[in-house]
């Protein structure tokens, strides 16, 4: 049986997912099942556990960004959000991330 999907609103900036439309501020629109749902959210989670890392470690000048694991793991995060967005989008959002060439080539 294949699960239902639903349309669901984006912002990756706060990590907020939300079914209205007029709730708040949203940047993407999708039509996701609830397991992709949740691995989306899961993802989200996952950045924001970096972001506070990447927080901590921003004071510690010696470290550079480059060579910083923890900002490699965010960035590799925040692209697997925006290839879930481009897979799940409708084509405002697919458009959007295509110009902002985030994903690999591959995608």
């Amino acid at each position: 049986m294949d699960e239902q999907k639903k349309t669901y609103y984006i912002d990756v900036g706060t990590g907020e997912i939300s079914q209205s439309a007029t709730s708040s501020t949203w940047s993407y629109k999708i039509q996701a099942t609830d397991e992709e749902i949740i691995q989306l959210r899961e993802l989200f989670d996952q950045n924001y556990s970096t972001e506070w890392k990447n927080f901590i470690r921003a004071h510690i000048p010696f470290v550079e960004y480059h060579n910083d694991r923890d900002n490699h793991a965010y960035d590799s995060t925040i692209q697997q959000v925006y290839g879930m967005i481009h897979k799940l989008g409708d084509e405002e959002a697919r458009n959007h991330i295509e110009s902002m060439n985030i994903l690999p080539k591959d995608e």
